[in-house]
């Protein structure tokens, strides 16, 4: 019964320290950001208007990682404020990487399932720049939670079997299910971020916003 109780405290101590550091946009994470895609000249935001975030989350694995974060300067410190309830709620997170890692692609971003905000890139299949371009817009465990158009469709062969959007289960994967009424939905929701699940023009599960 000891070892049982000092294994639970132990699982306890481990999630109790969430951390989170907000920076400027350094000459480093300028280049990375520049090589990999997600910025370049003529992009509607300067450097100056953006914030690098490192943050812990709590992995599919139940272990606590450090990701990291582009967004908007204006919303820096309540998108941390939003993933340090996350981390306590336990939510689970795939991955939190910039999506430069991903050459500035935000199809290869989802499919690695990695959670993610800036990126300077039009919304689909027109010129108007997306909120990601401006870093007010974040991706969570984009498979888990797909865009989905109005007449049913997703891209990503991974997000097939969550189209139908029922919680089955309590792993990781069931867990990282975003549905109305949600904890994380109301989080942001609080914050005043918009949520692509109410959209009517289709349904982008994964995506919040703030105006």
């Amino acid at each position: 019964m000891k070892l049982i109780t000092l294994i639970a405290l132990c699982t306890s101590m481990a999630f109790a320290n969430f951390n989170a550091s907000i920076n400027p946009i350094t000459p480093q994470i300028k280049k990375r950001m520049v090589n990999g895609g997600s910025y370049r000249d003529g992009c509607p935001i300067s450097l100056n208007n953006l914030r690098y975030l490192k943050m812990s989350y709590i992995g599919f694995d139940n272990r606590e990682h450090i990701g990291e974060m582009i967004v908007n300067k204006s919303v820096a410190k309540e998108v941390v404020a939003i993933f340090r309830e996350l981390y306590k709620a336990k939510y689970p997170i795939r991955k939190m990487r910039l999506v430069s890692d991903y050459g500035g692609s935000d199809f290869a971003s989802i499919e690695a399932d990695n959670t993610s905000a800036f990126n300077c890139r039009p919304v689909d299949g027109t010129n108007r720049w997306s909120k990601h371009s401006y870093g007010k817009a974040i991706d969570i465990n984009p498979l888990e939670n797909p865009y989905v158009s109005r007449s049913g469709h997703t891209s990503h062969k991974g997000s097939l079997q969550f189209l139908k959007r029922v919680r089955k289960g309590s792993s990781a994967t069931q867990r990282a299910l975003i549905l109305r009424n949600d904890f994380i939905v109301k989080l942001f929701k609080s914050y005043g971020w918009r949520w692509g699940g109410d959209f009517n023009c289709c349904k982008d599960w994964q995506h919040f916003d703030k105006r």
